[in-house]
């Protein structure tokens, strides 16, 4: 379906994402093919994936990623990804050896990015990816991603 596409801008990427989620009502599904989609076609990156919330733990769990095996629950507000989920914050962290209470699951990853989801004001998880370079994110991929969140939020 995606054989020799380029990418040369985010908003042609959440056009491919609507395409592949629009029609379809599961959740696990719609995030799977974000994932897939995410880990295609961005570059320098090692892993990316969904962690849900889970209310009855107060945790995030491994939802569907692409990437090595990675950890399976993050109490909210410990880590980059229960820190911004706690928050409703997006964190590009350029250095996650400096982020305190950094939780490494692949001591190959260098930088990462995190995106809460939110709807209707409710928290339903976060958007991780990692890359193994220093500083690789940026304040377009910040806005660019953000803009793919708000689309697969419609659609989970």
């Amino acid at each position: 379906m995606f054989t020799n596409i380029e990418i040369k801008d985010y908003e042609t990427l959440n056009k491919m994402l609507k395409s592949l989620i629009e029609d379809e009502s599961d959740r696990i599904a719609n995030l799977s093919n974000a994932s897939s989609l995410l880990n295609y076609f961005l570059k320098d990156i090692n892993w990316v994936g969904f962690y849900l919330y889970e209310e009855k733990t107060n945790e995030l769990v491994l939802g569907p990623f692409q990437g090595l095996p990675a950890c399976v629950r993050i109490e909210n507000g410990k880590g980059v990804c229960g820190t911004a989920f706690r928050g409703n914050d997006i964190f590009i962290v350029d250095d996650v050896n400096e982020f305190p209470g950094h939780i490494a699951c692949d001591a190959n990853s260098k930088s990462e990015i995190v995106l809460p989801l939110y709807k209707d004001g409710k928290g339903i998880g976060v958007l991780d990816i990692d890359a193994p370079i220093y500083e690789r994110f940026t304040e377009e991929d910040r806005n660019g991603l953000k803009a793919f969140v708000d689309t697969l939020i419609n659609y989970i």
